[in-house]
């Protein structure tokens, strides 16, 4: 997918069905800035055939800045949502706190490590069996509640 986007910039998106989008957010010490685009007609893109109903590609670049230190990252999606570069913000935005919510259910309820959640993430970027066992295990859920045997409750 780069390559398209590489190849529709070298032509400076001439031709082509592009939307580009940009968004600034700033808030509790940070900066961020994405730069949503996205390019319609995959006929050129290899094995395009095998995305039937796709009509899209999206790209998004994001800089993010904390204190003075700068990182970036770059995501690219294929979708079928047309080239409406505000509904793609819309949908790579959402699918992403999916993705963060589905990761964060799963590291609190790993009853295997004894660990917080923090040292659970580290050692899911470090461990590969760790990682493996997150995401193709199924999940355990946390156990019922049971009241005590010796429960003071009283009926009225």
């Amino acid at each position: 997918m780069e390559e398209a986007f590489i190849d529709a910039d070298a032509r400076d998106y001439a031709g082509v069905d592009s939307q580009v989008l940009e968004t600034v957010e700033r808030g509790h010490g940070r900066r961020e800035t994405r730069r949503y685009r996205t390019l319609g007609n995959l006929s050129g893109m290899p094995r395009s055939a095998l995305w039937e109903g796709m009509n899209m590609i999206g790209m998004v670049e994001s800089r993010r800045e904390v204190n003075g230190k700068v990182s970036t990252e770059t995501r690219f999606h294929i979708g079928s949502i047309g080239t409406d570069v505000a509904g793609f913000a819309r949908a790579a935005r959402e699918n992403l706190a999916v993705l963060s919510h589905i990761a964060l259910t799963r590291l609190k309820q790993d009853p295997h490590t004894k660990l917080g959640l923090q040292n659970k993430r580290l050692k899911a970027a470090w461990d590969d069996r760790y990682l493996a066992q997150l995401l193709f295990e199924p999940p355990h859920p946390p156990p019922a509640n049971k009241p005590s045997a010796g429960a003071n409750i009283r009926g009225t």
